[in-house]
């Protein structure tokens, strides 16, 4: 009886059941040319955002506000403005920030968006890793 009943919990899997996986966050940055707000988030946070924390937990992919309303992301709403940034999971939009608000505040947004979605960040908020 045992066996039968070890085999079974090692069939469950191949059954077709559901089985927990990681889920991946990425922010999507929606961007234009000629964007001003766009290239003040470049000077100000592009080049440290990928040595964060949140740099780590949701990394970045750009995308044009042309063609994101068509992208396969599953928006919450259309994106009429940019730069506008979106928290997104397994391709579904959890969270934006409409605009840049400066570099201190979008540090602060993108945190709380992070915590609210349970998104876990392996060090504390904007903390740059080393290398």
């Amino acid at each position: 009886m045992r066996h039968l009943f070890a085999a079974v919990i090692l069939a469950l899997p191949l059954a077709g059941l559901p089985m927990f996986t990681a889920r991946a966050a990425e922010l999507v940055m929606v961007e234009q040319p000629g964007c001003a707000y766009c290239r003040a988030w470049d000077r100000d946070v592009s080049e440290e955002y990928p040595k964060t924390a949140e740099g780590r937990a949701a990394p970045l992919v750009r995308v044009q506000l042309s063609t994101v309303n068509d992208s396969p992301y599953a928006l919450a709403r259309p994106v009429n403005f940019t730069p506008t940034f979106l928290l997104v999971e397994d391709g579904a939009e959890l969270a934006r920030i409409e605009g840049y608000p400066g570099e201190d505040f979008f540090w602060g947004l993108l945190g709380m968006m992070l915590k609210a979605q349970g998104i876990a960040m392996d060090l504390p908020a904007s903390e740059p890793l080393d290398g």
